[in-house]
């Protein structure tokens, strides 16, 4: 009988253990290294995807100094920053922070759209020092003096991708690396017309169910069940795509499952 009773009392306690690991929402740090004969000088770029206005410690301190230990040279917000339902203060402060600090360039998501503020969201953006990408493509330039493209679109919910995509695609230099900003994964093909050499994408939220190794995704909007870009870096012959699983956690219905939210950098290394 006492033995009965250290199986019932060990199997509930790898039972609550799966169930913590399943339920883990700390965020976690993920690295892609891109290396490429456009750049003569490192390059650290940190994607904060989907944040849906999630709080992440007091002033987002939780977010911020994760953000700070990358020392990354710039912050691309990858869309659906701000929430349609929650409140927008903890988005505005994460922002008015990162912008303080880093050069950021932000795309709109769905979200955006959906919340019917697109326009005063991104003027509140510029206020704040952020640049929207609306259609537009700049070149930044690192402390260090490496040039690169950075261009960006908004999120089909505007109506105005395509257009918006083939002015951005007018701006390619092939001599120089170019970043496209898309918050939408599932339009790959679209932007492939397109020579970018990266493109940086959020919105599929993991696939929010995951099973490691098995299952990278059970369900992401816009492409369904068993999403083909769930989330992290898919290498095609012409890019790379990369998908960040996004920051949301409160703002989700569904709990994320072995599916934490996640701060990408993207490492840019030249090939010497």
């Amino acid at each position: 009988m006492k033995r009965k009773a250290l199986y019932t009392v060990a199997a509930c306690g790898v039972f609550l253990l799966f169930l913590a690991a399943a339920l883990d929402t700390r965020l976690r740090m993920v690295t892609y290294e891109i290396s490429t004969e456009k750049l003569e000088q490192e390059i650290r770029l940190a994607v904060l995807a989907d944040l849906h206005s999630c709080a992440y410690g007091e002033d987002q301190r939780e977010l911020l100094d994760a953000v700070k230990a990358q020392s990354p040279d710039a912050v691309l917000l990858a869309g659906d920053i701000v929430d349609d339902m929650l409140p927008e203060e903890n988005a505005w402060t994460a922002i008015s922070a990162l912008a303080a600090d880093y050069p950021c360039f932000y795309v709109t998501g769905n979200h955006e759209w959906w919340a019917g503020e697109t326009e005063r969201i991104c003027r509140t953006m510029e206020q704040y020092g952020v640049i929207p990408l609306r259609g537009a493509s700049m070149c930044f330039s690192t402390a260090n003096g490496q040039v690169i493209r950075i261009g960006g679109v908004d999120d089909p919910e505007s109506g105005a991708l395509d257009a918006q995509l083939a002015q951005v695609g007018e701006t390619l230099d092939e001599n120089m690396f170019t970043i496209l900003m898309a918050h939408r994964p599932e339009g790959i093909e679209t932007y492939r017309q397109y020579a970018f050499d990266l493109i940086v994408s959020g919105h599929a939220h993991g696939g929010q169910w995951r099973i490691p190794v098995f299952l990278n995704g059970l369900y992401a909007p816009g492409q369904g069940f068993f999403p083909t870009y769930a989330g992290g870096r898919y290498d095609m012959n012409d890019t790379t795509l990369v998908v960040s699983r996004g920051l949301a956690r409160e703002s989700t219905k569904v709990p994320r499952i072995f599916n934490r939210p996640e701060l990408v950098l993207i490492q840019l290394t030249p090939i010497s």
